[in-house]
Formats: C-alpha cells, structure tokens, sequence
C-alpha cells in the first residue's frame, strides 16, 4: 500500500475509535472495530478477550519478531471536559476527542506502518502488532494476559505520545505496604511498645537510604513515603503503625533485588501490592534506536508508567502527540501528527527490518 493512502485510512479509523466509548475493561466495541479494520485488508487476526493481534503475511518462524503495541482503551473524561468526548472534531489541525492523543493516534500510527510492511517479503523480522487492552488501569486482560500467545519477541516499539522522541528506559513502580508493631498500653503508664516510634525508624530509612547503584538514564532510586496512619485514641499506645511507600524503581535494579534490599534494612512487614510493574530499557545502540536518532530524534528516560512495563524484551516507548495532552479536558491530538506517525515509524524500521 502507497504511505499515503495508509496515513488517510489511519487517520479515518482514528475518527472512527474515538467515536466509540472504551473505558478500560469496556473496549469490546474498539476490539471489533479494529479486527474489522485488519480484516477488510485481508489480515488474518486473533483474539482473546479485548485484545487483537496479527503477523506479516510472510511469518517465518526462522526469522526474529518484533512488537508493535499499543492500546485502545481510555480513561473516563475528566469533569473539565466543554466539548463532547467522542465527537472526534476536526477544527483546523486539531483533532478533538477522548483518547486521541492517549493512545489513539499512537495505535493508528503502528497499525498503519503494520499494513505497510505488511505483504513485504524477505524482512529480517517478522511483525507483530498487538492492540491490547486495559493499559489505563494496569489491568491483568491486556498486554500480560497475551504475551504468552505471541510468541518468542526480540524486541518491541510500545506506542505512547512522546513527540516521536525515544523514550529508551521507563521507571518501574513499587507500591509498598508496610506495618511497624508494637504492644498497646496506656499512654499515661510507661505501658506498650509504640508502634509509631519503631515506624519512624524505618521511614527515616526510606528517606535517607542510597542505592549503590544509579542509573545512566535517571540517576538515583526515589522511595517515598506517602500515607501513614495509627492510633485509636489519645491514650492509647498504639500497637500498629501502617505506612505506604511509592517507590521508582530504575533501569538498575530489577523489582526483585530492590524488595529484598528493603526488607535486609527495615524492621516493618513490607508487602509489595505487586512486581509487575518493572523498569525496562533498551540500549543506546540497539539498531531500532540508532535509525530513530538518525531520524532527529531524542533519547531520553521515561518517568511514567505504560505496558512496556510488562515486557521481558529490550523495549522503546514512541510515539505520536504530547504526554501533557494526556487524560487532559479537551484531549486533542494535531491531524499532521497521525500522518508524522506512520512515516516515522516507517522510517525507523526500514533500515532495521530491510537491512538497508
């Protein structure tokens, strides 16, 4: 297919996404939508729940594969919202609607550069593209439920709005639960053991530990405590002390290796609400890297959280449209930005998977 009947259709299913509510959990219309969409072009697509994924015509199960992602469903509009969500107006080369920006016209964008390579034959890689479900919510039925039925992956582009810049490595996220104890007594005795006392111990740990290790991208770990609460009443000493904390977890450590870090050094119970969310990277000369730099764009560390998150595979974040628009009233994403989309991602790829 010419590139720009392929920027036109990407645009046209964007209008037609946008029209249709997705809330996470909720995407089964988008699911149908988008199948539809790959199939009219005569892609065979599978499907498992709300998430629709498809290879290049020519597989070849010698070859590596690479991912392409993003998700379709959306956040609820907040409540500044003056237009109508799913109007999918155009007014000048703004493209108003829900989702849009987060993750429409990344989704679009890497469905299109799909189709494009799609009957291309002797590609050093084979292509998956995944539209999955349930990003906004970390949900456990997007992303993570089919990763197991994509196969073995070499290495992915997961679709969210940078400015097609490259976010190279993206923070893990630890949300940590934690209870100091103690013995009650009567504040007026010298009864109990006060569980706030012992907390505050570990929570200086928190806020002044080091880890050895800092990463190339972010620089150091960041742990923060965020919520704490105890007692009953006044004259009371409390035998229980709970604390959360919010922990940003780098390139540098995995998961893993941070919680038996903090468990070696604090006294509290520390209970993880979950590992799934891990800091993920790609190496600067990693060839899918190296043609986005040729391209003018920027590498950089990604403070926020996306699906890219669950992936076991060196993994860049890219993408079409502001972070800053993002769950914003009003969302909107620039018409020049879907067809910017597509060709980059083209571009990006093409010494990468033709070997040129």
């Amino acid at each position: 297919m010419l590139l720009e009947n392929i920027q036109k259709e990407s645009l046209d299913l964007l209008l037609q996404l946008i029209r249709i509510q997705s809330f996470s959990k909720e995407e089964d219309r988008t699911a149908n939508l988008i199948a539809q969409f790959l199939e009219e072009r005569g892609v065979k697509i599978q499907r498992k729940m709300n998430n629709v994924w498809a290879y290049n015509k020519y597989f070849d199960s010698a070859k590596p594969t690479l991912l392409l992602n993003s998700h379709h469903d959306t956040v609820k509009p907040n409540s500044g919202y003056t237009r109508d969500p799913y109007d999918a107006a155009i007014e000048g080369d703004k493209l108003f609607g829900l989702g849009s920006n987060d993750a429409g016209g990344c989704l679009v964008s890497l469905i299109g550069t799909f189709l494009y390579y799609y009957e291309q034959e002797n590609l050093k890689y084979n292509i998956c593209l995944a539209a999955t479900a349930e990003e906004e919510i970390s949900g456990n039925n997007g992303l993570e439920l089919v990763l197991p039925d994509l196969g073995e992956l070499e290495f992915g582009i997961v679709g969210e709005p940078t400015e097609m810049n490259l976010a190279i490595a993206e923070r893990g996220l630890l949300v940590l639960d934690c209870v100091s104890h103690g013995k009650a007594g009567h504040a007026a005795r010298e009864e109990g053991e006060n569980a706030i006392y012992k907390a505050l111990k570990d929570i200086e740990w928190f806020r002044n530990y080091q880890f050895p290790k800092v990463s190339d991208v972010f620089g150091p770990l960041k742990m923060t405590v965020t919520i704490i609460n105890a007692g009953s009443q006044h004259n009371v000493v409390p035998a229980n002390c709970t604390f959360t904390v919010d922990v940003r977890v780098t390139d540098a450590y995995t998961n893993e290796e941070v919680l038996e870090i903090i468990r070696a050094n604090v006294d509290c119970d520390v209970t993880p609400r979950s590992i799934r969310l891990k800091p993920s990277s790609i190496d600067k000369n990693h060839p899918v890297v190296q043609a986005g730099v040729a391209l003018g764009r920027t590498t950089y560390g990604s403070p926020t959280t996306s699906d890219q998150a669950l992936l076991d595979i060196p993994s860049v974040k890219c993408g079409p449209g502001f972070s800053g628009r993002s769950h914003m009233a009003d969302e909107f994403l620039y018409v020049h930005e879907v067809a910017e989309g597509v060709a980059g991602y083209v571009n990006m790829l093409k010494p990468v998977i033709n070997g040129k």
